[in-house]
């Protein structure tokens, strides 16, 4: 069985209160060793501890990571306050990477200008702060990647990380993987008419490359039921993403999972 890394999950939040244990035994079993949890918002980042310590408390359970992040999604939530909140996680817990933070302006309502220069303010904030703890960052980039390299380029970043359930087309793929970052896969490499994605993961090659479920969403499409509006991704279903990666790779499964591993330790500045 193949050692994977789950590296974006939302395992922390409350669809997988009932039956988080039983999943991660089952994503253990499926051969998931590792996953990151990721922050969002700072009114969920006691929570996300406390799912991590009691992920890491169990025997036979994937090994979690800590990113927290304030998300650009939710700018309307945020704070200067929440600033300082991640700041001090950043000090007192092991985090890997400051996550998921960038720039979304997939909704009208973000790209109004106040709303985007807020969005860029905190993505700058929170790059300052990978800089000043030597953190990698989990990018997540909708319909903003030009705004997000730019932003990287002006902060010198250095750091690299992964560009989380990458969108863009192969011209911002490479750009990205220029300033030292790998792309995350998610389910939608299941999908044969997410074309693009498939264009992108061919054109860069699986140096560059690392799986994800982005679980409770991104269900991958073998593990959707159709009588349901959404079906819950669970970390379980990661194998599917790399059976899904290799096809579009023209890759045996035993081929690329090693190179998945690695990508996932060396993104996240990991010894295992």
């Amino acid at each position: 069985m193949h050692r994977l890394f789950d590296t974006h999950t939302h395992f922390d939040v409350p669809d997988f209160d009932p039956d988080r244990v039983e999943l991660a035994y089952r994503a253990k079993e499926r051969g998931v060793e590792a996953l990151v949890l990721i922050g969002f918002v700072a009114s969920r980042f006691d929570d996300l501890c406390r799912v991590h310590d009691q992920i890491n408390q169990l025997d036979q359970a994937p090994q979690s990571y800590l990113a927290p992040g304030l998300h650009p999604f939710y700018i309307k939530e945020h704070t200067d306050t929440d600033l300082h909140r991640l700041e001090q996680l950043l000090k007192q817990r092991p985090c890997v990477a400051v996550g998921e933070i960038g720039l979304d302006t997939f909704l009208s309502e973000h790209k109004q200008p106040e709303i985007f220069t807020q969005q860029r303010t905190y993505f700058s904030a929170q790059l300052d702060l990978a800089t000043q703890y030597d953190k990698p960052v989990l990018l997540h980039i909708r319909k903003a990647h030009a705004d997000v390299i730019q932003l990287l380029k002006q902060h010198k970043f250095r750091h690299g990380g992964i560009a989380h359930a990458f969108s863009g087309g192969v011209e911002e793929a490479k750009a990205l993987i220029k300033l030292g970052f790998k792309l995350g896969v998610t389910g939608q490499i299941t999908n044969l008419n997410a074309k693009k994605l498939h264009q992108v993961v061919q054109a860069v090659g699986a140096e560059h490359l690392v799986l994800e479920t982005d679980c409770p969403d991104m269900t991958p499409l073998c593990c959707q039921q159709s009588n349901q509006t959404r079906t819950r991704n669970t970390p379980v279903n990661l194998p599917y993403v790399l059976e899904g990666l290799a096809t579009s790779l023209g890759l045996s499964i035993d081929e690329l999972a090693p190179v998945m591993w690695q990508n996932a330790l060396n993104a996240l500045r990991l010894n295992q």
